[in-house]
């Protein structure tokens, strides 16, 4: 007989809770194998494409297009055995499926496989076992429909069990604000669907009622120059992140304007060699290959305060960060080991991680543990700015553009190609001293290419 999965959003990179599903490549009816790509998702980090974990038949969609479920809950129901030959299924362990990889020897190689290993921590729905199983009765027999003709299927944020039985729904960063402002749940209605508790809910409650609105103007362009999109996805899960760097670091940003002649000009006579010939060289690269050197002169800027250990983490490795804007948003893969790299190598692997950016498909696994990040402001014409600090790192430079502009050599103004550097740094780590001996590094090293042999 058929035997039916449902397979459950899983956590594409530490930390993830939630995500948008952007694109269905299956529809019901559809036959699929392991690791054919199932759906595109958009978390608060990148989209990801994620692999279908068993061989069988799409029998429904659960979830349609746009909208966003959390981590655990089912999107799609698979038949693995449509021709109803196969042997039982194994056993399942706390509503979860075992995966297909370790039950029929393959191995998963994409990101987003399967649910994780181990208990699973799948919440409760309301009016529901706190344990149901994941495997479901046969639905009706599958037909070719579109996605909108499937209901959406989204569990409710954790419910948590008030005194007099009653089950308020928010989202743990609700109840975290709640608890913070003093607010008691069980005495609030829930405005988002499904009866959900928001932070607007919670704020309101401290303001009392809202004052009736005044009667909007009509004319004949009300509502036509406005557009509103809502806060999601990489845009949401930056904002968060810059503003829990800004209020949490004590920034503090140097300049310095460098001439970079003599850069431009090793540039220059390096695209003309056979080693860069098919590489594409910017000053990016030069850029990067500086602040790697730099950082081992002072390591204090490639460190991390762990506020919960009481510890500054010293890292003998640069995860070099590289802000890139994308159509998704702002987002900062890293190129790992830059440190180990040459500066053939370190141009290459920028050329690629640009790529996968604009495409929007780098992976959310290649956007962790970063250790300092360089910020180009200069591709946009922008001399320089004031970065704000990646969570998690102790410094953040930006590079600016790169101009002919008038400056003294040898007491005589002449024509020579000028930059800005700007560096951002946490205070708690790094002192004054050392913010300004590593930003002078750098331009010492843009300046003069030659001094890196003495490093």
């Amino acid at each position: 007989m058929p035997q039916f999965k449902q397979f459950p959003l899983p956590d594409t990179a530490e930390g993830l809770t939630e995500a948008e599903i952007l694109t269905w490549h299956v529809r019901p009816g559809d036959a699929v194998k392991v690791n054919d790509i199932i759906v595109e998702i958009e978390t608060a980090k990148a989209a990801v494409e994620l692999p279908c974990p068993w061989d069988g038949v799409v029998t429904e969609l659960l979830v349609e297009v746009g909208q966003t479920v959390e981590v655990g809950v089912p999107i799609i129901t698979i038949d693995v055995d449509p021709t109803g030959t196969a042997a039982p299924a194994a056993p399942e362990t706390n509503g979860v499926a075992a995966k297909p990889a370790e039950a029929e020897g393959r191995v998963a190689n994409l990101v987003g496989y399967g649910p994780k290993s181990g208990p699973a921590k799948r919440r409760a729905r309301r009016d529901a076992p706190a344990a149901a199983s994941v495997a479901v009765a046969p639905p009706p027999a599958p037909v070719a429909a579109p996605v909108a003709a499937a209901p959406a299927v989204v569990a409710p944020p954790a419910p948590v069990t008030a005194p007099g039985g009653y089950v308020p729904l928010a989202k743990p960063p609700v109840r975290k604000l709640a608890k913070d402002l003093g607010v008691d749940l069980a005495g609030l209605t829930g405005s988002g669907p499904g009866g959900v508790i928001t932070r607007e809910d919670v704020e309101q409650a401290l303001t009392g009622p809202a004052p009736a609105a005044p009667a909007a103007v009509v004319g004949p362009d009300a509502g036509s120059r406005e557009r509103r999109v809502p806060i999601k996805g990489v845009r949401k899960a930056t904002a968060q992140a810059m503003v829990d760097s800004a209020f949490t670091a004590p920034h503090v940003t140097e300049f310095l304007t460098v001439d970079v002649t003599p850069m431009m000009e090793l540039r220059a006579r390096l695209k003309g060699t056979a080693q860069f010939r098919d590489v594409k060289l910017t000053p990016l690269a030069f850029a990067a290959k500086a602040v790697v050197l730099a950082a081992r002169r002072t390591p204090d800027v490639n460190a991390t305060w762990d506020a919960a250990a009481g510890e500054i983490v010293y890292k003998d490795y640069v995860h070099l960060g590289i802000a890139a804007a994308t159509p998704r948003g702002l987002v900062v893969p890293k190129v790992r080991d830059a440190d180990r790299m040459s500066l053939r190598e370190l141009a290459l692997a920028l050329d690629d991680l640009a790529t996968v950016a604009r495409n929007g498909k780098t992976a959310p696994s290649d956007m962790l543990n970063g250790t300092i990040t360089i910020t180009n402001v200069g591709v946009f014409g922008v001399d320089t700015g004031t970065p704000i600090i990646n969570p998690g790192e102790s410094a953040i430079l930006a590079f600016g553009a790169i101009r002919d502009m008038p400056w003294v050599v040898d007491g005589q103004v002449v024509p020579r190609k000028v930059c800005q550097l700007a560096l951002s740094f946490d205070h708690r780590v790094v002192d004054g001293q050392q913010g300004s001996q590593f930003l002078a590094d750098v331009g010492a090293l843009l300046a003069d290419p030659g001094v890196a042999l003495t490093y």
